[in-house]
């Protein structure tokens, strides 16, 4: 796995998985984007969507998840040097007060004018302001574990996060460092 850079400052990090042609980010929008992808989303979840969210129009879902991702998108990668990504980013585990080294956390949208957003990315936290982005998920339902795509995203933060620990990143220093001794960046 390698890290790419996504804002200059150096704030905002996203995994490139082995044998992946583009970073987890680009990929979770390029998804968010896609509307047959996200029919057929839909469609495969049509269920979750209908009881969590009362939406049966797979058009409509389809619709409110391109608006959301746009939003979304713009609201991440906000160049301005006092854009503050502590703001949306969440302690994944909504129990969670306190810090912890390498935490998992996660964003979602904005309130929609039907509904809570569903649009979920997920990172760890090097450090207050820096992220690195592991994927993220449309998630339909109360829980991560209910769902097989939700579920596989829980594991691969905790890949993420034990490929750090394991590599002597604790901090933005240590990330730094990293990057510079292995990926030359």
């Amino acid at each position: 796995m390698t890290f790419d850079k996504i804002l200059d400052d150096k704030r905002l990090w996203a995994v490139r998985y082995e044998g992946e042609a583009d970073n987890c980010f680009a990929q979770l929008f390029s998804s968010w984007y896609d509307m047959n992808w996200l029919r057929s989303f839909f469609q495969d979840n049509l269920a979750d969507l209908s009881s969590f969210f009362h939406i049966t129009d797979v058009y409509e879902a389809v619709m409110d998840t391109i608006n959301q991702a746009k939003r979304l998108e713009c609201v991440m990668l906000d160049i301005r040097p006092n854009a503050n990504l502590d703001v949306l980013f969440k302690h994944l585990e909504n129990s969670r007060y306190l810090e912890m080294t390498l935490g998992r956390e996660k964003a979602y949208g904005d309130r929609g004018h039907r509904h809570h957003s569903w649009l979920r990315i997920y990172a760890i936290k090097i450090e207050p302001g820096g992220y690195l982005v592991t994927g993220g998920a449309i998630k339909l339902t109360a829980t991560m574990e209910e769902r097989s795509h939700t579920l596989a995203e829980l594991a691969k933060m905790e890949s993420v996060r034990n490929y750090l620990l394991d590599n002597g990143v604790y901090d933005l220093d240590g990330f730094n460092d990293y990057i510079e001794d292995e990926q030359g960046n």
